[in-house]
């Protein structure tokens, strides 16, 4: 006989589940005590959106779900900024909620959510549990729709009476998630072999190197331009002579031009969204039919938007892999694809921002001194889009950022990359809006031994929807500035290092204290209040 905690916590270790993030709630109590003796870290967090946000880094970078362990009401309610990353991200993810006593339900008692009400639009799939002997089966099922199809978050929201009553159970073996298998791609090297304008785009969850490296060489071999969607920039060695860029926020205008007279459109694992198409401005699915070969791992995926002329239910890494190993005779499109790598490299050629510290030298010292293997994370906030302008990804796993554009992301992320990859460098860059969001996890950094660098880029404003606001009202400021602390000495308060940099040359020295001191380092840079943008200005 075994509790419903220490069931369900030695079901977690069977299921693969390498490291919990919680913060404790008195509705999980025999989970606590279950995860005492079951050898799975349990990560504790200072807030529950913080927690879900690492354990959904964790699962980006693993590729199998995490779990983050919250408590009900409140605790469920804050950890839906990170399931909602976890959802438009494809990542997998397992949310573990306390739950109201069986016998108290509907009574509004303490704390009482109806979570499948709550939870339904926002995630994969929602279950009470109230059988404790039926733990192992919900636990199964949660992992395995996790990780399959497209991947995403799962929730169980877990009865207080029901978690701590006894039951005598056999556990459930580790869950094989199936694939589909890849079908011929005769049909799809025909198509490509009949366009004069191809395009490739890349996105949705993460590959594996090899694959990624073996997907690159046939893309080289046959000159073809390989375009990657908002926030994906890992997918592909962006040194690559057929890079060509991203499909990010304020993307290059000659990018998007590409896209939209492309006359066959690869479309590798990326649902080919609103930011990747400019807003459906590049690509109008009202309008514009492109000629598209549509790879998604959810057959309901397909066609949603776009009526794909080849639609294949496949992972993106596995028809990748399956075109690279083959032998085709391609026309090749080497030139075109060269004028489209020379319009990547001159859209990196900064434009100057003002200031003593500019953000386009900052992030250009970063690509330019960062190993290959260092993950980069960050938030939201016009501060990222000069890190997705101006550095260069070279292999897979090594970018941390939401699709879902969630502020606070940037920092928690790192924590859970530094605690998964402890001999690499981890870069968060934050806004000093964003960052302010999430910035009491520092105590969780400390506590676990996390050694992340955070470049704290301040400009004393919400500078995103400062930009916007000038655009619709100009000078006309409202809910826009803000009252920053001294990030540094705050940094050094929880026990890290902290560094200010007021002028551009302070920055590099900065840096390399930072790599070399072996704890939570925080940079502050003092931006000038008129930046706003890689392109815009405040006069």
């Amino acid at each position: 006989m075994r509790h419903g905690g220490r069931i369900l916590a030695d079901q977690l270790r069977i299921q693969g589940i390498e490291r919990v993030f919680s913060v404790p709630g008195e509705s999980f109590l025999a989970l606590l005590d279950g995860l005492h003796d079951a050898g799975i870290p349990n990560t504790v967090c200072r807030h529950e959106g913080g927690a879900a946000m690492m354990a959904e880094a964790w699962g980006k970078l693993t590729r199998r779900p995490a779990v983050v362990a919250v408590t009900r009401g409140p605790g469920a309610t804050n950890a839906s900024a990170g399931l909602h990353v976890a959802m438009q991200d494809s990542t997998p993810l397992i949310a573990l909620v306390g739950q109201i006593a069986r016998g108290h339900r509907d009574r509004e008692a303490f704390q009482e959510v109806d979570y499948r009400a709550m939870f339904g639009p926002l995630v994969k799939w929602v279950a009470e549990v109230d059988d404790t002997a039926r733990l192992p089966e919900y636990l199964a099922r949660a992992v395995s729709l996790s990780m399959s199809g497209r991947p995403g978050p799962v929730v169980l929201a877990l009865p207080e009476d029901m978690l701590s009553a006894e039951a005598d159970v056999r556990d459930r073996p580790e869950v094989e998630v199936p694939a589909a298998a890849v079908p011929e791609l005769d049909e799809v090297i025909g198509r490509l072999a009949a366009a004069a304008r191809p395009l490739v785009v890349l996105g949705g969850p993460r590959w594996a190197q090899g694959r990624a490296d073996l997907f690159r060489e046939w893309a080289e071999r046959h000159g073809l331009p390989v375009a990657v969607s908002f926030r994906r920039q890992d997918r592909f060695d962006n040194r690559s002579p057929s890079y060509v860029g991203d499909l990010n926020v304020g993307p290059n205008p000659a990018l998007m031009a590409r896209l939209r007279d492309a006359d066959l459109i690869l479309a590798l694992g990326t649902r080919l969204g609103d930011i990747s198409t400019g807003g459906y401005a590049a690509l109008d699915p009202v309008r514009d039919a492109p000629h598209l070969i549509h790879v998604h791992p959810d057959p309901d995926e397909l066609n949603r938007v776009w009526t794909a002329a080849d639609p294949i239910v496949a992972r993106a890494e596995d028809v990748g892999t399956a075109l690279a190993l083959r032998d085709d005779a391609l026309p090749g499109w080497h030139a075109s694809t060269a004028e489209a790598r020379a319009a990547y490299e001159a859209w990196r050629v900064p434009r100057a921002t003002p200031g003593a510290v500019r953000m386009e030298d900052v992030v250009l010292h970063l690509d330019a001194v960062l190993p290959d293997d260092a993950i980069l994370t960050n938030g939201a906030g016009n501060y990222a889009a000069f890190l997705h302008r101006y550095y260069r990804w070279r292999r897979e796993g090594t970018q941390l950022a939401p699709t879902s554009g969630s502020m606070g992301y940037g920092f928690p992320a790192a924590i859970a990359a530094s605690l998964r990859h402890p001999d690499r460098p981890v870069v968060c860059l934050a806004g000093d809006g964003c960052l302010q969001m999430t910035l009491n996890e520092m105590s969780t950094a400390v506590q676990h031994g996390a050694k992340p660098i955070v470049i704290a880029c301040d400009n004393g404003r919400y500078g995103t929807i400062r930009m916007h606001q000038e655009k619709h009202y100009p000078g006309r400021v409202s809910g826009t500035d803000l009252a920053n602390p001294d990030f540094a000495a705050l940094a050094r308060s929880y026990g890290g290092a902290g560094w200010t940099v007021e002028d551009q040359s302070a920055f590099a020295p900065a840096l390399d204290a930072a790599l070399g001191c072996g704890r939570l380092a925080l940079i502050h840079l003092k931006l000038d209040a008129r930046m706003l943008s890689t392109g815009a200005d405040l006069a």
